[in-house]
C-alpha cells in the first residue's frame, strides 16, 4: 500500500468532478526521475548492447522500454523539462525556450513605462550566492511585470502551470530537485513552493564548440561535466540516505527526487558519432558509461536503505542532439540570419533565439512580411526547410496568434544545419523540430513491474511522464492543470490502472 493512500480521498475532493477509474502500482512510494540529456533510443539500446552488465541494462531487464518517445517542439533544457514536470506543451506552459520575449513585461531594471522585455531564463541572470556559495538569481536582471508594481517575474511565476512537485507536496509527499542552472527553480511551479530541496549547482556557459577558449567551463570538457554530474548525483543520493542533498540536515527520502545528466549532451558536441547509426566516439561511449556508473550508485543507495522494490525510476532525457552524423552539421553563423532578416527590416529584431532553429520574437509585427520574402529568398544559404508564422505557426503550439509570448516566426532548418555563434566548433546542438533533436530515450523501471524487459514501439511523449509518475503514486493526475486542460494517457503497458 503506497504511502499516498490515506491522502487520496481528500486530493480528490479538491478535483471537481474527478471520476474515481484511476489506480496506483500498490507498491510504489518513491520516484527518481533521470534525464540524460541528448540521449536518444539508439545512444539506449547500443549501450546497453555493448554493456550488458551495466545499471542501464539491469535497468531494462526490469522495467519497459519506450522505443518512439518524442519531446515537445522545439526541443530545448527548458520546455523539454516542462513536458516532462507538468505534462503541458509550451503552448500551455508558456514556455518556449530558455531565452525568449515577452510582450507584456517590461525590461529588467525598468519603470515599466514600457511593454516588450526579453526574458532570459539561463545562466546570465546569476549573481554570487552568500558567502561564494553557489549562484542565485538576481532580481535585477529579471523583467518586471507592470501588471504587479513592476516587481521581477521569475521563472516559476512565469509558468502558467502547476508540476508534479506542486502536486506531491500539496499530498502530503516530499520533494527534492538538482538541476544545471539557478533559473531550473522554475520547477517549484508557479505557487513557488513545489520544491523541498532544490539544488541548482551552475554548469555554466555552453562552451563545447569554443576550441581556444574558455578552456576551463565545465561544458568544455566531457571530464569535468562528469564531475559535475557526479557532485549532483551525491546529492541525490544523500537524499536517498535520509539527509538533505548536501547532506547537512536529517530529512525525510523524498516521494519525488531526480536530477539532469550533462555528459552525455557535452559527449555529444564534442565527441560525436563514428556512423550515421549512432555508433558512438570512444568519447560520446565514455560519457555514457559514466551516466549509468552514477545510476548504478543510485541503484545501489536505493538497495541499501530497502527501497528499490517500492521506487519507480524514470530514465529520460529533456531533449536530443542533432547531428547524428561523423561528417558533422553544417554551421551556419548567426550573424549571417541577422544580416539578411536587419537588411529587410532594420531594428525589427526584438529576440532572435538560435540553436538548431530559430525563434524571431520583433519589435512590430508589420516587418513580418518583409522579413518572410527575405528569408525565403536565402533559404539555401541560410538551411532553411520551413518557415513557422501566422496562423500556422499559433496552431502549432495551440494558442491565440495575439499571444504576447507567442514568437513571430520560427525557422526549421535543414537536416544537418545549426545555427552557431562565430566560431564555434560543436558537432551537435539540440532545440528544433528533426527526430535527432526529439526522438529520446525513455525507460520507466521497476522490480515490482508486471511486464519486465519489453520493449513498446508505440509512438509516445514526454509529456505522459507526469501524469505517469503520480499516477504510480497514487495521485489523481487531473490534478495538474496542463493535464486538465488537455487529457494525457500515463504511458502504457506498466500496469498502472
Amino acid at each position: 500500500m503506497n504511502f499516498l493512500k490515506k491522502t487520496t480521498l481528500a486530493l480528490s475532493l479538491t478535483i471537481a468532478c474527478a471520476a474515481p477509474t484511476w489506480a496506483a502500482a500498490p507498491t510504489i512510494n518513491h520516484v527518481v526521475l533521470i534525464s540524460v540529456d541528448g540521449m536518444h533510443p539508439v545512444d539506449l539500446a547500443r549501450f546497453v548492447k555493448t554493456h550488458p552488465q551495466s545499471a542501464f541494462a539491469q535497468l531494462t531487464h526490469e522495467g519497459v522500454t519506450y522505443r518512439q518517445a518524442f519531446t515537445p517542439a522545439p526541443a530545448d533544457s527548458f520546455p523539454g523539462l516542462m513536458a516532462l514536470v507538468t505534462g503541458g506543451t509550451p503552448g500551455q506552459t508558456g514556455i518556449f525556450y530558455d531565452v525568449t520575449y515577452d510582450r507584456a513585461l517590461s525590461p529588467a531594471g525598468s519603470d515599466c513605462l514600457t511593454t516588450g522585455a526579453v526574458v532570459p531564463f539561463d545562466e546570465k541572470v546569476d549573481m554570487p550566492g552568500k558567502d561564494n556559495g553557489d549562484p542565485v538569481i538576481d532580481p535585477a536582471k529579471l523583467p518586471r511585470d507592470p501588471r504587479t508594481g513592476c516587481s521581477p517575474v521569475y521563472p516559476h511565476q512565469y509558468l502558467k502551470v502547476n508540476t508534479i512537485f506542486n502536486v506531491i507536496r500539496d499530498a502530503g509527499g516530499y520533494t527534492a530537485w538538482a538541476d544545471k542552472h539557478p533559473v531550473y527553480e522554475i520547477v517549484n511551479g508557479h505557487d513557488g513552493h513545489g520544491v523541498n530541496d532544490l539544488y541548482t549547482p551552475e554548469i555554466g556557459e555552453d562552451a563545447e564548440g569554443n576550441l581556444t577558449q574558455g578552456m576551463d567551463k565545465i561544458t568544455a570538457s566531457i571530464a569535468r561535466t562528469e564531475h559535475y554530474d557526479a557532485q549532483k548525483m551525491a546529492a541525490v543520493i544523500n537524499e536517498i540516505n535520509g539527509l538533505s542533498h548536501d547532506g547537512k540536515r536529517a530529512a525525510p527520502v523524498p516521494t519525488l527526487t531526480g536530477l539532469n545528466l550533462q555528459a552525455v549532451n557535452v559527449g555529444q558536441k564534442k565527441a560525436g558519432y563514428l556512423t550515421t547509426t549512432g555508433k558512438p566516439t570512444p568519447g560520446l561511449d565514455g560519457a555514457m558509461e559514466h551516466c549509468s556508473m552514477q545510476v548504478g550508485l543510485l541503484m545501489d543507495a536505493l538497495a541499501k536503505q530497502h527501497l528499490r522494490q517500492s521506487t519507480l525510476i524514470v530514465l529520460v532525457a529533456k531533449h536530443g542532439n542533432g547531428p547524428i552524423n561523423p561528417a558533422g552539421p553544417r554551421r551556419i553563423e548567426r550573424t549571417v540570419l541577422e544580416q539578411v532578416i536587419n537588411q529587410a527590416a532594420p531594428h525589427a529584431i526584438a529576440q532572435l533565439t538560435v540553436d538548431r532553429g530559430a525563434l524571431l520574437w520583433l519589435h512590430h509585427r508589420k516587418n513580418l512580411d518583409a522579413i518572410v520574402h527575405a528569408l525565403n529568398q536565402h533559404k539555401a544559404e541560410l538551411g532553411i526547410a520551413k518557415l513557422w508564422y501566422g496562423e500556422a505557426l499559433a496552431q502549432h503550439f495551440g494558442v491565440a496568434p495575439s499571444d504576447h509570448r507567442l514568437p513571430d516566426l520560427m525557422i526549421q532548418t535543414q537536416a544537418r544545419v545549426i545555427y552557431v555563434k562565430p566560431g564555434d566548433h560543436k558537432l551537435a546542438e539540440h532545440g528544433g523540430w528533426r527526430d535527432a533533436d526529439r526522438h529520446v530515450a525513455l525507460l520507466v523501471a521497476n522490480p515490482e513491474l508486471p511486464h519486465h524487459g519489453i520493449t513498446v514501439n508505440a509512438k509516445t511523449t514526454t509529456t505522459q511522464v507526469a501524469p505517469t509518475i503520480l499516477t504510480a503514486l497514487g495521485i489523481n493526475p487531473q490534478a495538474l492543470e496542463a493535464v486538465a486542460q488537455r487529457p494525457v494517457p500515463v504511458l502504457p503497458d506498466l500496469g498502472l490502472k
